[in-house]
């Protein structure tokens, strides 16, 4: 029996979706861990009742996920962009200069918060995977090894440390006690501070099918119409709202305190929270319903990957995210399908993915083989793939998404 809803505590009782049993989709694989006993954990998404906030349960501490993450935001260019981007837009919107302090929770590597540094804006980093933050150091980026909540909030209070601009790029996912994360950010946050989020749409992920953003590292799964509930219970006003093209769909929300009256309410936010209400997220048949899309989803790639095969055709994969090994476990496909995949980051180079086995090359093993098909995992950045694959063309090489449903790239 699941247990009750990490924000507003009502009992779970109603699937979202089952995945069935999965390892955690970060924990890649040495050589030597191939023939040893892997831990496989439910990979089952609930849906409250109440507040309708889309959950995974608990089975692995943070502390385990976390501490040695294989995930570095800088090995992708279209997300350096991003986040360069909206460095420039909020220096100028909020008028921000070298007397306010930039504070980003989970700041991975350093990818963000290094241009604020090249502006002259005090920067601080709240990453607590080690292996991470370290690189973001050595950039001269100060960043501190820990987990974000009230406790850490009041710690930088007690050193007079507080957010002008608190930022927190697919961190709120991932967070298992959303009450003492959001709790935190209110005692964190400057007098006249400015809060900015970004999560991927849950109204995305429902009408796309996106299911392999489901993974144990994801705690949450989130609309505004839920988010505003969480930040309105700590005195925090959504005063704008941003939808962004990343990881296949996200919204960028803006905060401030509840008793800050110079923000005003942007039209945004009730447009997209009408948005929500006509595509069903506040009716549970909408959440009840999307077990058949995710079997539409499979089916399509299967069908697909065994017709090729049969064709004697060459499959690889392109890219090791996260979202590739929901996808790979759920569909059970390993390498009798696919015969290895490329990644940019060295970090997952000469390793294997997660219950699946299937090695991770470097890019260069693709025009090495030459396969008939790549299938592309981190399909949220296809139009960044498909310019560094145009090579693939010289030898009839096609390109694969597998989300919504299993398509060829022309």
């Amino acid at each position: 029996m699941p247990g009750c809803c990490r924000f507003c505590q009502t009992q779970l009782r109603h699937t979202f979706v089952d995945l069935g049993m999965s390892p955690l989709s970060n924990a890649f694989l040495n050589p030597e861990q191939l023939d040893k006993k892997e831990p496989f954990f439910p990979l089952h998404a609930y849906v409250c009742e109440q507040c309708f906030l889309v959950q995974l349960e608990e089975f692995e501490q943070p502390e385990e996920i976390f501490s040695d993450y294989a995930y570095f935001s800088s090995y992708s260019e279209s997300w350096l962009d991003h986040a360069r981007q909206y460095t420039e837009m909020m220096i100028v919107r909020f008028s921000l200069n070298s007397s306010h302090q930039i504070i980003e929770i989970a700041s991975n590597d350093g990818y963000l918060l290094q241009y604020f540094k090249e502006n002259n804006i005090p920067v601080l980093g709240i990453e607590p995977a080690a292996n991470v933050a370290d690189v973001a150091i050595k950039k001269g980026i100060e960043t501190r090894i820990q987990f974000f909540g009230k406790e850490t909030a009041s710690s930088l209070r007690s050193e007079s440390i507080c957010g002008d601009l608190i930022l927190g790029n697919n961190v709120l996912a991932h967070v298992p006690d959303l009450n003492d994360f959001v709790a935190g950010l209110k005692i964190a946050l400057a007098e006249d501070g400015i809060i900015t989020m970004e999560f991927p749409h849950l109204l995305n992920l429902i009408e796309e099918h996106q299911f392999d953003t489901i993974y144990h590292e994801h705690f949450s799964y989130l609309s505004l119409y839920t988010v505003e509930q969480v930040f309105n219970k700590y005195k925090l006003k959504i005063f704008d709202v941003e939808q962004l093209q990343t990881h296949g769909g996200s919204l960028r929300i803006f905060c401030c305190h509840e008793e800050d009256d110079t923000q005003e309410i942007s039209p945004r936010v009730n447009e997209i929270k009408q948005l929500e209400l006509n595509s069903g997220l506040d009716q549970l048949d909408t959440y009840l319903d999307f077990t058949d899309k995710v079997q539409q989803t499979r089916q399509s790639l299967l069908d697909f990957i065994i017709k090729a095969k049969e064709q004697n055709k060459s499959i690889v994969g392109y890219g090791a995210p996260a979202k590739g090994n929901t996808l790979l476990n759920y569909c059970n496909i390993n390498t009798d399908f696919i015969d290895y995949t490329v990644d940019r980051s060295p970090h997952k180079q000469g390793k294997f993915l997660p219950g699946t086995h299937i090695p991770v090359y470097p890019v260069e093993r693709i025009n090495e083989t030459k396969p008939d098909y790549i299938l592309i995992l981190p399909w949220n950045l296809r139009e960044e793939i498909t310019q560094q694959l145009e090579y693939t063309n010289g030898w009839g090489c096609k390109l694969i998404l597998p989300i919504p449903e299993t398509r060829i790239l022309e």
